[in-house]
């Protein structure tokens, strides 16, 4: 399992307006597994990952967990595991939103001075939060 660095190392991506949009690409897939530390990376079935490196609120049954990245991260995330991702969005800001198929929802925040999250998908697909919530895109990514 290989993960994906986060850094942007080509300027040839795909710049998009900050407006709300899907990414369907971790939509129906299963979080398998969780890594906690100065980057969290969220690892899901078929080759998806989202990398987090700003603080993130996790939203379930039981109220509202914060979780920065960190040399001491907070493993309240390790509750989605076997979770499957129902939608996934960026919103207008910037902040990336997933919704699961058990009602809980992580809201991934932007940084104004540092790339706050990644997704990369199959097939060369990375979407990067970058500082101030701009995105850069690589690949086919379907918009809503």
């Amino acid at each position: 399992m290989q993960v994906l660095p986060v850094m942007v190392a080509e300027m040839d991506a795909g710049w998009r307006p900050r407006q709300a949009q899907s990414i369907n690409v971790l939509v129906g897939r299963k979080l398998q597994y969780l890594r906690l530390g100065h980057a969290i990376v969220l690892t899901f079935a078929g080759d998806a990952q989202v990398v987090i490196e700003s603080v993130a609120r996790l939203y379930g049954p039981h109220g509202r967990a914060d979780v920065e990245p960190g040399e001491y991260p907070s493993d309240a995330l390790a509750a989605l595991l076997g979770d499957v991702v129902s939608s996934a969005r960026t919103r207008d800001t910037g902040e990336l939103e997933l919704g699961f198929r058990s009602g809980a929802r992580l809201l991934v925040e932007v940084d104004a001075e540092f790339e706050s999250w990644a997704v990369a998908g199959p097939g060369g697909v990375l979407v990067v939060c970058l500082a101030g919530g701009e995105l850069a895109v690589w690949g086919d990514t379907p918009r809503s």
